[in-house]
């Protein structure tokens, strides 16, 4: 999956959370283990195409979804954190 974006998360809560927030808001996302790359406090994360990133944010933003952070992978298999 090129240019998905990884979105981690505390709590499973959170995570179920943002995962309806964001179909409501027709955004394409997968729901998938966090990579062990990333460290979090919880084993589900949500990836989700770059170009979505924008309303993402604003969802996270709005809703007030508590988020670990939003992550891209490098071709090293590193993420970088994006800041929001």
């Amino acid at each position: 999956m090129e240019d998905w974006l990884v979105m981690a998360f505390d709590s499973t809560q959170q995570a179920l959370r943002a995962e309806m927030l964001l179909e409501y808001a027709e955004v394409e996302i997968d729901l998938c283990p966090t990579p062990k790359e990333i460290t979090a406090g919880c084993a589900l994360s949500i990836q989700f195409p770059q170009q979505f990133l924008t309303v993402v944010k604003d969802v996270v933003a709005r809703e007030q979804v508590e988020i670990r952070g939003i992550y891209m992978r490098r071709e090293t298999g590193e993420y970088d954190n994006i800041s929001l």
